[in-house]
């Protein structure tokens, strides 16, 4: 049997000493539990926190305990963090099937895609601030966890018309927001901005959004006369811009809707509307070009619902002009082709 050393006993004995931080405090009480549907997806959520669980009521609808649940989520708020608002920029980093994700220096998260399990810790200050988890954390789990659970993500906003969604994809300032606002205000209901969650529900194509406020640029004064000669306040990656929440809409928030339309956008400078078939290569291509890498269960669910994506009317919409007359017209294309036979021409 060997013996140690003085210098190697005492070096020992100090790392005996030092037991390993639990930096995200995976094994901490969080005896709130809930269950949400969030984005088409159950998940099992439990935290320390009043204010977080009231957090994800906003952003997700509540459910009956059930033991089909496709990801769980432990966050635990950290009462003795100091930390403030402005936040910083959040940062993602991944290594094979685990995801981190933080959001300052006492606020992380790390989600396993394998067992479908997130853990984290946040702030006090942070857990307090629903319009962050709103419009960052909660959008950026989804988003982590979306392949696993088999939803596609799409850089998309979404409006309902009649029970049925027109899903307006494309990327930055194609004017996303801004033909989603007008197509609100000529009576669709409005489910998301920006990003939209498609998945399978009994074999039939769901979009799911998620309560986010619409963004809108500075040139919408130009169109809409609630933000004429207003200046925005509010900061959204670097640039100021209006946030128009859900219930200043038109017509009600609604959560989820059945695909019937999807139309990718072409932005011109001049006035136009000319709506045109796409080949379904190319927006194959352009949904997959999106998406996050994933293992290949992931990419199977998934492939699933982007075959039934590709199965809609799937047109590609090059215009300009008046938001509010784009969106008269597409209202009409899209009632006219219910039967999956859209036209278009040019205005």
């Amino acid at each position: 049997m060997g013996v140690f050393s003085p210098r190697v006993r005492h070096r020992t004995e100090r790392l005996v000493a030092m037991r390993p931080r639990d930096f995200l405090h995976k094994d901490a009480a969080t005896p709130l539990n809930e269950h949400f549907v969030a984005a088409g997806a159950v998940c099992r959520f439990s935290t320390n926190s009043e204010p977080l669980l009231e957090a994800a009521h906003a952003s997700f609808v509540a459910v009956t305990p059930t033991s089909a649940v496709d990801f769980s989520v432990r966050f635990w708020v950290d009462e003795g963090r100091s930390s403030q608002p402005p936040w910083p920029k959040p940062y993602v980093r991944g290594l094979d099937h685990l995801v981190f994700a933080g959001f300052d220096s006492g606020s992380s998260m790390l989600a396993d895609l394998r067992t479908r399990r997130v853990i984290g810790r946040f702030s006090a200050a942070m857990a307090a601030d629903p319009k962050h988890w709103s419009m960052v954390v909660f959008p950026m789990l989804t988003s982590i966890v979306a392949g696993t659970v088999g939803l596609v993500e799409l850089h998309s906003s979404c409006v309902s018309i009649e029970g049925g969604g027109l899903l307006l994809m494309g990327p930055s300032r194609s004017g996303k927001s801004t033909l989603a606002k007008a197509l609100s205000d000529a009576g669709c209901g409005w489910l998301s901005d920006d990003r939209v969650f498609c998945s399978l529900n009994e074999g039939k194509l769901r979009a799911w959004g998620l309560p986010r406020p619409l963004k809108l640029r500075r040139e919408a004064g130009r169109w809409f006369d609630d933000y004429r000669d207003l200046e925005p306040t509010d900061v959204q990656n670097g640039e100021r811009v209006f946030h128009c929440a859900p219930q200043r809409l038109e017509q009600q928030h609604v959560r989820e809707c059945e695909p019937r339309l999807l139309v990718c956008l072409d932005r011109q400078e001049r006035d136009e509307f000319a709506l045109m078939p796409i080949e379904r290569s190319e927006m194959q291509r352009r949904i997959e070009g999106e998406l996050l890498a994933e293992d290949r269960e992931a990419v199977r669910k998934q492939a699933e619902v982007i075959e039934h994506l590709l199965s809609l009317p799937c047109r590609i919409l090059r215009y300009g002009g008046r938001p509010q007359v784009i969106a008269q017209r597409l209202v009409g294309a899209f009632l006219d082709g219910s039967d999956g036979g859209v036209t278009g021409g040019t205005a």
